[in-house]
């Protein structure tokens, strides 16, 4: 694979990065080590009288030769660990562990040098000084807990420099067990060797040395203070580790809580706050499909309907309602379809129930479903509506005006449309597999009736007496038209249709 040139910059630039910090740290570390183990040492007989001439040289050469070799040895390990970046390739799951352990790796290694100059600090006690074997010990130590000290702040300056290179190693998933360190043990970690360490130190001070030649009061404030400045900044890089991203999490969660599902956080840890990170952005996710899981069962069943059903469950039967159901219906399809490419048909369709759904929407209505070139609309269920009857009568004189006007572009397209109000089963029909609701009873049969007839009218709007006697104020918008003898009816039907003046008090 061609490497990427923005991962192979990348690399070399957090490479840079980090060995610029971790040398840092070492050789301020060692300036520390240098300082203090000359201030402990002054004043006890037989020792040299602290840092003599022969540590100056020893530490001038030791220095930049441990630092060469420590430089060398942590590219490298940085290289091997990071070859899948440089190769432009998602890691593997031995990359991936062997990334996030980075921070651990250099702080473990980098402590070579800390033992080896132990070792020789010591031999140096022991056989140019001629010290005890106790001063020796006092001076190894104090040079193992420097360099304790110095592999904690390590530790922490690695991972905060590799934020973006952990983003990059866990954007497929964030593993149960990365090798990384916990929060738990990163603040314990922080705490022990930013703080306690310098509390040892003092404590060693005194070995080694006459109950009578006590250490001077300037090591032991100098020991002191850099136990201060140490233990703030440790404990402040390991407090901006979790703090960071969980502010990061905060402000994700305000914006989900506003309505924005667009967000997600970078994934830059390695430890819990990562696998935090990782399940913040699955359920994000999650809320994602399900919005629009409910935007399309809204569209396929209503707004209404879809709400009801994720709030209250589905279950097959229904109960009674007192609805207002309204039929519109195309006429002419079939010459439409004849005359028309099918593109510009279906075309047309939408347009005519872009109208229908507009206008039925508006009135707090619903469709419920669509049958070829018509559409069943409901009013009153599944919300219960006490002045359904008007919200459907109107709906009807809309839909009618905006047909009219559609038909000035669209010639030849015209509709009718039946309202009628009653009792009907309103629910669930079909099996526990596949089902809908739906609205069965004689206003649904009655409004497909009212429509037939309305195809014969000019006016294209039939309403029936019980949808009108059920509108209060609406009632004026309409006059009798007629009383016809329905299909499938023994009785004669009064029906009404909009009044000539209705369309004018509506413009004033």
């Amino acid at each position: 694979m061609k490497p990427c040139s923005e991962d192979a910059a990348l690399q070399a630039e957090l490479g840079w990065r980090m060995g610029k910090r971790v040398s840092l740290a070492h050789l301020v570390g060692a300036l520390f080590a240098v300082v203090s183990g000359g201030l402990a040492s002054r004043g006890i007989p037989g020792a040299g009288g602290g840092f003599g001439s022969v540590d100056f040289i020893l530490f001038a050469a030791y220095l930049p030769v441990s630092g060469v070799a420590c430089g060398i040895r942590s590219m490298r390990s940085y290289k091997r660990a990071t070859l899948w970046l440089g190769e432009g390739r998602q890691p593997t799951r031995d990359e991936q562990r062997r990334t996030l352990r980075l921070p651990f790796t250099e702080a473990a290694e980098g402590m070579g040098p800390w033992v080896a100059a132990a070792i020789l600090w010591m031999a140096l006690d022991l056989v140019y000084y001629g010290n005890s074997t106790t001063f020796a010990a006092r001076v190894g130590l104090s040079i193992l807990l420097g360099g304790l000290a110095t592999s904690a702040l390590v530790y922490l300056l690695v991972e905060r420099t590799f934020r973006p290179l952990f983003a990059l190693a866990l954007s497929g998933d964030v593993p149960d067990r990365s090798g990384a360190l916990s929060v738990r043990a990163r603040l314990m970690l922080s705490w022990a060797l930013g703080a306690d360490l310098f509390l040892v130190m003092i404590g060693l001070t005194f070995l080694g040395r006459p109950a009578h030649h006590p250490p001077s009061a300037t090591a032991i404030w100098f020991l002191v203070d850099s136990g201060l400045v140490a233990g703030a900044i440790v404990l402040y890089v390991a407090a901006r580790s979790v703090a960071d991203p969980l502010r990061d999490l905060r402000q994700a969660v305000g914006r989900v809580r506003a309505g924005d599902l667009d967000v997600e956080v970078e994934v830059d840890d390695g430890a819990e706050v990562g696998l935090l990170q990782a399940g913040f952005n699955k359920m994000v996710a999650g809320l994602r499909e399900r919005r629009q899981l409910q935007d399309l069962f809204g569209r396929y069943v209503g707004e209404d309907v879809a709400r009801e059903a994720l709030e209250h469950g589905v279950r097959l039967g229904g109960e009674r309602r007192e609805v207002s159901a309204l039929f519109v219906d195309l006429i002419g399809s079939t010459t439409l379809a004849q005359t028309r490419s099918p593109d510009d048909v279906v075309a047309l369709l939408n347009r005519f129930f872009d109208i229908v759904v507009r206008t039925v929407a508006a009135e707090g209505g619903w469709v419920n479903k669509f049958e070829g070139d018509g559409a069943l609309c409901v009013f009153g269920a599944p919300m219960a509506q006490d002045d359904h009857a008007t919200r459907a009568l109107r709906a009807a004189r809309t839909i009618r005006r905006e047909l009219l006007a559609l038909s000035a572009s669209e010639e030849g397209v015209d509709a009718a449309v039946g309202v009628s109000s009653g009792t009907v089963v309103a629910g669930n029909v079909g099996a526990e597999q596949r089902y809908e609701y739906t609205v069965i009873g004689d206003p649904v049969n009655q409004a497909a009736r009212l429509t037939d007839e309305a195809k014969r009218r000019l006016g294209r709007v039939l309403a029936s007496e019980e949808a009108i006697a059920r509108a209060d104020g609406e009632s004026r918008s309409w006059a009798v038209a007629d009383e016809l003898r329905l299909r499938g009816r023994s009785e004669p039907t009064l029906v009404y249709e909009p009044a000539p003046t209705s369309a004018v008090r509506e413009s004033l």
